[in-house]
This record gives C-alpha cells, sequence and structure tokens, in this order.
C-alpha cells in the first residue's frame, strides 16, 4: 500500500495532525460564540481574555472526544460509504462530514452546558446554535484547517524523506 504523505502515518503524527485541527478549530470557534454570547458593550480585550481562557478547555474536550468517540465513529461510517478504489478526496470529504457532524454536535452543547448550565433552555439554543456552528466549521475545516494541517503532514513527510536519503 502507497504511503500517502498528507495524512499522518503512526500515533505521534497523528496526535501532531489533530492538534493542528483542533486548535485552529477551538480557536476559531471559541471566538466565534463567545463574540456572538457576549453583550454588545463588551471590549475586543473582554473577549480575547474569555477566549484565552476557555480555549485550553475546550481544546482538551475537543481532543479527547476526537480521539475517543468521533474519530472511530467517522472512520467507521469513511469506511461504510466509500471504497478502497475511491480517491483520496473522496475518503477525506467522507472523513470530514462525519468528523464535523459529530464533533460540532458534541461541542456545541458542552458549550451551551458549559456558558449557560444545565437548564431548560439547553435544546432551544440549540437548535438555532448547532446549524450555525455547523456550517462554520464545516466550511472552515473543508477550505482553510484540513488543508493547513494536510500541507504540514505533506512537509513533514518530505523532511524525513530528505533526511533517510541523506542517511543512506
Amino acid at each position: 500500500m502507497q504511503r500517502e504523505a498528507r495524512l499522518p502515518q503512526n500515533g505521534k503524527e497523528g496526535f501532531l495532525y489533530g492538534a493542528i485541527i483542533v486548535t485552529l478549530t477551538a480557536s476559531l470557534m471559541s471566538t466565534v460564540n463567545v463574540i456572538i454570547n457576549s453583550p454588545s458593550s463588551a471590549s475586543a480585550g473582554d473577549i480575547f481574555i474569555e477566549v484565552i481562557k476557555i480555549l485550553p478547555v475546550f481544546w482538551v474536550i475537543a481532543m479527547a472526544l476526537e480521539a475517543i468517540v468521533v474519530g472511530r465513529i467517522a472512520e467507521a461510517l469513511t469506511a461504510k460509504f466509500t471504497q478502497q478504489s475511491d480517491s483520496f478526496n473522496a475518503k477525506i470529504f467522507f472523513r470530514i462530514v462525519f468528523t464535523v457532524f459529530g464533533m460540532s454536535f458534541l461541542m456545541t452543547m458542552i458549550g451551551d452546558i458549559y456558558s449557560n448550565g444545565f437548564d431548560g433552555g439547553l435544546f432551544e439554543r440549540f437548535q438555532t446554535a448547532w446549524p450555525r456552528n455547523i456550517l462554520i466549521v464545516f466550511l472552515a475545516e473543508s477550505l482553510i484547517i484540513q488543508p493547513i494541517a494536510r500541507f504540514a503532514m505533506k512537509k513533514m513527510h518530505a523532511a524525513q524523506d530528505r533526511k533517510a536519503v541523506a542517511a543512506k
């Protein structure tokens, strides 16, 4: 089987790949949701401080959820909906769709509970927040975040290949 240079090849690279994606996605979505849920009188500094405070918490939650739950489900669903002969882009598309669906669903719920506690308005707020979040994340993942992570993997593998050739 040919190695795909745009994807991680081992656990260490998988962690780095996931960390790039989660850092960019969590930064974007934390910022968007803090801005949307802040009072209009909040300054940019107040918003920045709030994002910096919550980002590490949501980063850890997102890394754990992706690795333990959502990533495994997305991988299984991608295998069901694609075939060995399907293109790299088709497989990545399905993986992004399933991951974004699961992660946006869970992180929207967790974010609302974090912000408002577990109350009767959770499901009402979810109905407006989740469609917005899934759209933003899907577009960002497809057009910006995933390509950045794949580019990082490709560059890292090229450097490893150069090092291996130089060592011979």
